[in-house]
């Protein structure tokens, strides 16, 4: 009898999103097939699965031990999210080589379904970094009599899903900070740096919107910039290990001394990155969005406002962020920063009150004969006048430009 071989061992599952890539959450369901493809026929033991998830962390370190002496300090540490057996065909036991209870499989292609599902606890988004990593798959082993076991392995990504739509991810993150650059025994102005943004949530793909002022009153050209930092933290046998990534940047103009520049909504698009991971115990994945201005010949002064990156995206309805009116609550007033919108005209007189009513409003009440003195005379006289005209000139511009000279000498470089 001539034996069968084995063309193709693999692996797939069945992928109910429109990308035909296979993502989960907690508490969902995993099927898919194993597929054997054989030419003529074989005969097995058994054809087991194994589901694993797991996330690791290993990094090295150097420690010297006297002059020559050196040796290296290994950190290792994992936390098992899934551990799941079936068996497709076969029994446990088959280990021996025994011809019974053996499974014939005739030439052609055959495919062998599984199904489980993920644990309801959360579990830690699928993740590749620098020291750590957490990765979901599942293994398949095909054991035959005389045979080394034949295995293959494919991985599934699993999200833990974030909703941005929660009070503190769309709550508004801001800072101020103030820097003033000395130089021996001189002492330059302040160079101030406010700044805003809309919300702590976002997904991929959306642009954060920038709101800040950056006031130059030192004797330096200064350059304010802006940038996404994604930050890996790892955790084993008591140590950290910390790496962190430039994700995105955007740079202003430069500032001499005396400049003000104001960015009303400067846009910084996230590009595609994995989620924030904040609920595993050896790793997580931070990130923040740092607004600051580059002062050469001295520390940057910066802003660090943290960021979440989420799954699930702004809901177009009941966000602050989904019209124009809350574009406009955005402009931080509170910096002094934005121009308010020009107010509209109000209406004019003579389309509130008719020329009829104001005539019998002008006539005398019954019972009023005797109130004839010139009290009641002037507020009759004022109370059906019309307004003044509507005006987007301001009348006393002197005042506005003195208020406007006292707050420009209070830069010390001018």
């Amino acid at each position: 009898m001539v034996l069968g071989k084995v063309k193709s061992f693999i692996v797939s599952y069945d992928c109910l999103n429109d990308s035909n890539v296979p993502v989960f959450s907690s508490g969902d369901s995993v099927s898919g097939r194993v597929i054997i493809e054989v030419t003529g026929e074989i005969r097995v033991k058994s054809l087991k699965i194994n589901a694993k998830g797991f996330a690791k962390v290993r990094w090295t370190e150097s420690r010297n031990a006297g002059s020559s002496t050196a040796y290296t300090q290994n950190y290792t540490e994992e936390v098992e999210y899934l551990n799941h057996r079936d068996i497709l065909i076969g029994h446990e036991r088959d280990d021996d080589n025994s011809e019974e209870g053996l499974t014939t499989i005739h030439s052609g292609r055959h495919e062998y379904a599984f199904s489980f599902e993920l644990p309801q606890t959360p579990l830690a988004t699928s993740f590749e970094g620098k020291h750590g990593s957490v990765r979901y798959w599942v293994k398949a082993e095909l054991h035959r009599p005389w045979l080394l076991p034949m295995k293959t392995k494919k991985e599934f990504t699993v999200f833990e899903h974030i909703d941005i739509n929660t009070p503190l991810l769309l709550s508004p993150q801001a800072g101020t900070k103030e820097k003033t650059l000395c130089c021996w025994f001189c002492t330059s102005g302040p160079i101030s740096l406010s700044a805003k943004i809309e919300r702590k949530g976002y997904t991929p793909g959306e642009s954060i919107q920038i709101f800040a002022e950056i006031e130059n009153c030192s004797s330096r050209m200064v350059v304010p910039k802006a940038a996404i930092y994604q930050t890996q933290t790892f955790f084993a046998k008591g140590k950290m290990k910390e790496i962190k990534q430039l994700v995105a940047n955007i740079r202003g103009e430069s500032l001499s001394s005396g400049k003000t520049e104001t960015w009303n909504g400067k846009m910084l698009k996230i590009p595609p990155v994995s989620p924030s991971i904040l609920d595993c115990s050896i790793i997580r994945v931070e990130y923040s969005l740092m607004v600051y201005v580059d002062i050469p010949g001295a520390m940057n002064l910066s802003l660090n406002l943290p960021l979440v990156i989420g799954t699930i995206p702004l809901h177009p309805f009941g966000s602050r962020t989904s019209s124009v009116s809350s574009q406009c609550s955005m402009t931080m007033s509170w910096l002094g920063m934005a121009l308010p919108e020009r107010p509209e005209a109000p209406p004019a007189y003579a389309e509130v009150v008719t020329e009829e009513q104001r005539q019998n409003c002008l006539e005398v009440s019954p019972g009023r004969e005797n109130y004839d003195g010139p009290l009641f005379a002037y507020i009759q006289e004022f109370r059906f006048r019309p307004p003044p005209p509507y005006s987007e000139i301001d009348p006393h511009p002197d005042q506005a430009t003195s208020t406007a000279e006292q707050r420009l000498d209070t830069c010390p470089s001018r």
